[in-house]
């Protein structure tokens, strides 16, 4: 007897005189507690030789994948399996980086094994999604497309929003899910029936003891919607298999989507009116120029959320205490204001470490957040701070943040105040602070061109804002931006910059790609050490240095 056959899990029979055509209570309590060991068995039976490489994907997806001026791009593939999925993306489009999870213990470390394999492209690690935080493996708000290749049927339907929320943990604004799984009326499932070999319904165990749901449309779709994702795209596909020696003509069927998690401009399905949004079609948006950022992410269910979550946060020799909106919570608010980004976390760190960057000048923060830690760092320098938001649960927590962190002198050099973009009144309340004394010498966004409808009034409302005093080169007004890279392309956002009159004088990547060596970013960096390594790995953060040109 082999090793595997010792190792082999026995699928008693489900049926009795005195039971229904489900499988027991008892049997169905012990497939979710061994799930993970009946595929651990299931990787060390097959090793690699099971499933194919999905080279399909390029031809089904490509599009999402292909991303412009070598930007990188960050996907996470959730039951990674043996690879199968990651490895040709990896092949395929060299800017990918790929985060790789699998429950299976077995299956990661076949993952690790792969020749291809390599850390700088792949991050793989043990995760069940059902219950372990992506966000102790992933940064929140980082990763661009998740992948789920016939993955979610293994779960337990009433896990599965437990998944989609904790994939809403790390994926950006405007990201996606890719979902391909099996389809209800499949063969496969005709047989299981027939074999009674059901758990509940569309719900069944496969002779090895793993399991697998089959999705309807209205299923999957609500599944999304309802914990706050867009769909963009479903279908079910359907392949007729023919076995002529019997002569039978077998149906497999698959389901195809794809889910956002903003509204999308358009919907691809057959059920339009139905899936478009979870409230349904919104005809009485108003599309103004004056953008309130914390339109940008979804409003779900009618949540008061408490404001539970303190993020302590050291640079050097200071220490803050930031109470940002509870972890399980963040990803379902409205405000994106109520968290602690970690561009902000970058610039702030920055700003400490080259405190000549607003030295003695007059300093306006856009999209401050509830943190306002790069407004707090530039106070021990800088003549005063504006600190701004278009929020105002947002500025509230902000000003207990202020009193919590600053020391009380410090309290008079910096100043909250509402601003939505491109709003007269906000915009004439903002210069009145200066008692007309000109605009701001220095002018500070960290995440806030994520957005497409916000790039023209962030522009737009910065050179209103902005000093037009020229004194010489190094004192010159300048607008900072300090973001992960997302939906929004570089060349949108520089060419609506020189629409009002910016120009770029500088550019630094993630992994230190400055415009050019010796530029005014690249010089900012000299000062960090290793112990910054954790701000900059696999995390694509850009940050573009703009002035006024005349």
């Amino acid at each position: 007897m082999t090793a595997i056959d010792k190792e082999k899990i026995q699928i008693y029979p489900a049926i009795t005189s005195h039971s229904s055509r489900e499988v027991t209570p008892f049997w169905r309590d012990k497939y979710e507690k061994d799930a993970r060991k009946y595929w651990d068995i299931f990787y060390k039976r097959h090793q690699d030789k099971f499933f194919k490489d999905r080279h399909y994907l390029d031809k089904e997806w490509g599009h999402y994948f292909n991303v412009q001026n070598n930007q990188k791009f960050v996907v996470l593939e959730i039951g990674c399996g043996v690879g199968n999925t990651i490895f040709p993306l990896v092949s395929t489009y060299p800017n990918i980086f790929v985060h790789a999870c699998d429950f299976s213990k077995r299956a990661v470390g076949l993952v690790k094994a792969h020749k291809e394999f390599t850390e700088d492209k792949v991050n793989a690690f043990i995760c069940d999604v059902t219950s372990d935080d992506l966000t102790q493996n992933i940064l929140p708000f980082s990763v661009d497309i998740v992948t789920m290749v016939f993955m979610l049927s293994a779960v337990s339907p009433e896990k599965m929003c437990l998944v989609i929320k904790n994939i809403r943990k790390i994926l950006k604004p405007n990201g996606r899910v890719l979902l391909r799984d099996y389809a209800f009326g499949d063969l496969a499932q005709e047989r299981l029936t027939s074999k009674d070999q059901k758990i509940g319904e569309s719900f069944y165990v496969r002779g090895d003891g793993t399991r697998v749901f089959y999705f309807s449309v209205d299923f999957l779709t609500n599944l999304f919607i309802e914990n706050g994702f867009y769909t963009e795209e479903v279908d079910v596909c359907c392949k007729q298999v023919e076995n002529r020696s019997l002569e039978l003509v077998m149906d497999r069927r698959w389901i195809q989507a794809v889910f956002s998690n903003t509204r999308p401009d358009y919907v691809k399905s057959k059920k339009e009116e139905d899936i478009l949004t979870p409230e349904g079609n919104d005809k009485n948006v108003n599309h103004s120029t004056a953008t309130d950022m914390s339109e940008s992410i979804i409003q779900l269910f009618d949540v008061s959320p408490s404001i539970d979550e303190l993020i302590e946060f050291r640079l050097r020799d200071s220490y803050f205490k930031i109470k940002v909106l509870g972890r399980e919570h963040q990803h379902t608010c409205k405000s994106t204001g109520l968290m602690l980004w970690e561009s902000a976390r970058l610039m702030s760190t920055l700003l400490y470490e080259n405190p000549s960057i607003v030295a003695g000048k007059t300093v306006l923060e856009l999209g401050c957040g509830s943190a306002g830690i790069c407004s707090m760092v530039a106070t021990r320098s800088a003549e005063f701070v504006v600190s701004t938001d278009g929020d105002t649960e947002t500025l509230d927590l902000l000003k207990l943040n202020i009193v919590a962190n600053l020391e009380p002198d410090q309290h008079n050099k910096m100043i909250v105040k509402e601003l939505v973009w491109g709003n007269k009144e906000h915009i004439a309340a903002i210069k009145d602070l200066r008692n007309n004394e000109g605009g701001f010498e220095m002018i500070i966004g960290t995440d806030v061109t994520y957005v497409p409808e916000a790039i023209t009034p962030l522009f737009e409302t910065a050179r209103e804002l902005i000093s037009d005093s020229e004194v010489n080169a190094e004192t010159k007004p300048a607008l900072i931006l300090c973001h992960m890279q997302r939906r929004v392309d570089e060349e949108t956002i520089i060419s609506t910059a020189r629409q009002f009159g910016f120009k770029l004088s500088d550019i630094w990547y993630v992994h230190g790609t400055p415009a050019h060596s010796g530029g005014i970013i690249d010089s900012w960096f000299i000062q960090l050490d290793s112990s910054h390594d954790h701000l900059l790995r696999n995390t694509p953060f850009n940050i573009m240095y703009f002035q006024v040109f005349k």
